[in-house]
């Protein structure tokens, strides 16, 4: 796969980017040679390899589910300006 220089104006404009009439050549070469090697891992041969994250095997740290806080809604909510049934009363802001 090749792209052309409308493609690289094209991605110039899309990424925002203000190129030159003279860099479009040099970034033609450039994402060329990006989408080759792209072809080139599509050929590596994955059967059996398993999908990985991380490259160094990892495990996630992991911690009960449970409430560990909590029951005293009076003292969360005391310095509200307007409360109602320990819930926060906010100002209404869409109509």
């Amino acid at each position: 796969m090749s792209v052309d220089e409308k493609t690289v104006r094209r991605i110039a404009h899309l990424a925002r980017i203000a190129v030159t009439d003279e860099e479009v050549p040099h970034l033609q070469g450039e994402i060329n040679a990006i989408l080759s090697f792209v072809e080139q891992l599509g050929e590596v041969n994955v059967d059996g390899v398993e999908p990985m994250t991380s490259v160094t095997p990892m495990v996630m740290k992991k911690r009960q589910d449970g409430v560990t806080d909590g029951g005293y809604p009076e003292k969360i909510v005391q310095n509200a300006p307007a409360t109602e049934d320990s819930f926060f009363l906010v100002p209404k802001v869409v109509e």
